[in-house]
């Protein structure tokens, strides 16, 4: 009787042992699933950040593209006036003949 006694005693303190262990296994399953979800949720932070940046750029690209800057208005105003005294000396060759 004695050997069943410490037998089930036995077996009564390993059961207790591998539910304490299933409940830390448990436990630290669930911190690893909030983790996961953390970091899902900092990667879908990132890549929005990510596609405003290169929405930005694409735009800053664009704009860049578009921008006339000083020189050129410069350059064309010089241009047309070079162009326009040519068209009146064609028109003075003509109304001379």
């Amino acid at each position: 009787m004695n050997e069943s006694n410490d037998k089930l005693k036995l077996f009564t303190t390993r059961m207790r042992q591998l539910i304490l262990q299933y409940k830390a296994v448990k436990k630290e399953n669930e911190e690893l699933y909030a983790m996961v979800d953390a970091r899902e949720k900092d990667i879908e932070q990132l890549r929005q950040q990510l596609q405003q940046a290169q929405d930005d750029y694409h735009s800053l690209k664009m704009a860049k593209m578009i921008e006339v800057s000083d020189g050129d208005i410069e350059a064309s105003k010089k241009r047309i006036a070079s162009l326009i005294r040519e068209v009146n000396k064609c028109i003075t060759l003509l109304s001379e003949q």
